[in-house]
Order: structure tokens, then C-alpha cells, then sequence
């Protein structure tokens, strides 16, 4: 029998050279076929203030919703090192369905790093994963709170983040991570200045983090998509985007609209 891990780790290169995965089981990519690295860049890192707190060595606790491959947590690490933050960084990420150790052994992410040995650290996340909250010291001012398991199990103690990566399947395959619930519980477990960014514009989503008390704009998406949601807990680092109508589209999640 085929191990079911396998099945939904196709390596696959995107436009810019570096890998994605094709996962079977949501017969979607993980990431742009136009740019994996790229994408992550722009909607994780450069549509926030996260840059600003790391170059200036400032405490940050970030959440994200999809482990993946583990990129984003390898381009937060190549940033810091690049920037020579001193930033203490709690990163927590939430994966339910873990890539094989050997698919991850056969990522190319070391060649689209500044600092490609700190690819290195992959495997070794990844051969160690057990079931549950996994805290792992990265270096000194790094730490990875990876929980492996579903969203919903997810429960961590006194988690105030102050940004917060949505990085899940879409809507129309995994639905239950784009709820008006999920916000909400998103919601409740962070900072009162939250930034959350999402490669996603759908108008579901949008209503769905409107119902649940998020301030909710649109920017430009990355590499040919039109549009990305920039959201947070409050309405001034949302001062440089265009804003919707969060009470407009909570009242049609409320009603069923998007169903």
C-alpha cells in the first residue's frame, strides 16, 4: 500500500526556480505556480510591517496557518540573518498534514537564500515531528511552536501574535480553515495591532473576517493575481490599503451569502 504522505508530495518547479509541492489530497499546489519563493515574499513579508520590526530588532510572535513546505519560516530566518536583527521570535505554525522527510530532503530552498545553510534546518524539523506541539530552539532569539494536527486542536496558552501568516489550502477545498469561527478563534489569540495577510481575495473570506470583528482591506496580489487580503484587529495599519465594507459583507456571511 502506498504511504498516503507520499502521494501528495509531486514536486513541482515553479516559474522563479524554486520547488512547490502538488498535494493530491487537495489536487492543489502549495504555493503559486508562478513563484513559490516569490509569492511568499510578497504577501507574508512585504504587505506588513514585519520587515520594519525586524530590522529593527523588535520582539515579534508570529502565527501561521499552513506549515507547508516550511518556506516562510526559512525566508523569516534569511531575512534575519540578512538584516542582523537581534529580534526574539516565537513562530508558531499549525500543520495538519506534514510532507514526507524525503520529499523535504529534495527541496531546492538552499538556492534561493541569502543564507542557503539555513535550509539545513528542514530535515531536522521535520525527521523530529511527533504529534502535538513540537518547540523546537532554532537559535538563540528563534523559536518554532509547530503543531502537528488539525486546526481545531489547536489551543495554545496565553498566544497574543502580532502577525499572522494564512497560508491554508483555498476555500474551495478546505473550507473549515476560512470560517467565520477560524477568524474569530484567530482573532482571540492575538495582539490588539495584528496584522494578518493571506494570499486569498475571495469574497468568502472576506465575509467571514468581517463576521468575526476583523478590520478587512485589499492590495495587490502577487505575481498575476489581482488582489490579497491585508487584515487586522485595528484600523490604523490598514491606513495605506483600501478598505471593504466590513459591516456590508458581515451581514452576508451572517445570511448565508457566500454559501
Amino acid at each position: 500500500m502506498t504511504d498516503p504522505t507520499e502521494q501528495q508530495s509531486k514536486l513541482v518547479i515553479t516559474r522563479d526556480g524554486s520547488h512547490t509541492v502538488y498535494s493530491s489530497q487537495f489536487e492543489q499546489h502549495y504555493h503559486n505556480p508562478n513563484g513559490a519563493v516569490a509569492e511568499s515574499k510578497h504577501v507574508f513579508f512585504e504587505q506588513s510591517s514585519l520587515l520594519d520590526d525586524i530590522r529593527s530588532s523588535n520582539s515579534v510572535t508570529i502565527l501561521e496557518v499552513g506549515f507547508g513546505t516550511g518556506l516562510n519560516f526559512l525566508l523569516l530566518m534569511d531575512y534575519m540573518r540578512e538584516a542582523g536583527s537581534e529580534s526574539t521570535i516565537d513562530f508558531y505554525s499549525v500543520e495538519g498534514f506534514p510532507i514526507s522527510p524525503h520529499t523535504v530532503d529534495n527541496l531546492n530552498y538552499d538556492q534561493h537564500l541569502n543564507h542557503p545553510e539555513l535550509a539545513d534546518h528542514l530535515p531536522v524539523i521535520f525527521n523530529e515531528l511527533s504529534d502535538g506541539m513540537n518547540d523546537i530552539s532554532i537559535t538563540s532569539n528563534i523559536t518554532l511552536r509547530l503543531f502537528n494536527g488539525l486546526f481545531e486542536k489547536f489551543h495554545p496558552n496565553n498566544l497574543q501574535a502580532d502577525y499572522i501568516f494564512h497560508d491554508a489550502f483555498s476555500p474551495d477545498v478546505n473550507p473549515e480553515l476560512w470560517t467565520g469561527d477560524t477568524f474569530k478563534k484567530l482573532g482571540n489569540v492575538s495582539s490588539s495591532y495584528a496584522v494578518l495577510t493571506t494570499y486569498c481575495a475571495a469574497s468568502q473570506a472576506q465575509g467571514a473576517m468581517a463576521w468575526a470583528g476583523w478590520k478587512v482591506a485589499k492590495t495587490q496580489g502577487a505575481l498575476g493575481k489581482r488582489e490579497m487580503i491585508v487584515a487586522s484587529q485595528s484600523e490604523e495599519p490598514l491606513a495605506d490599503f483600501s478598505r471593504i465594507n466590513e459591516e456590508h459583507y458581515a451581514r452576508r456571511y451572517q445570511e448565508g451569502d457566500f454559501d
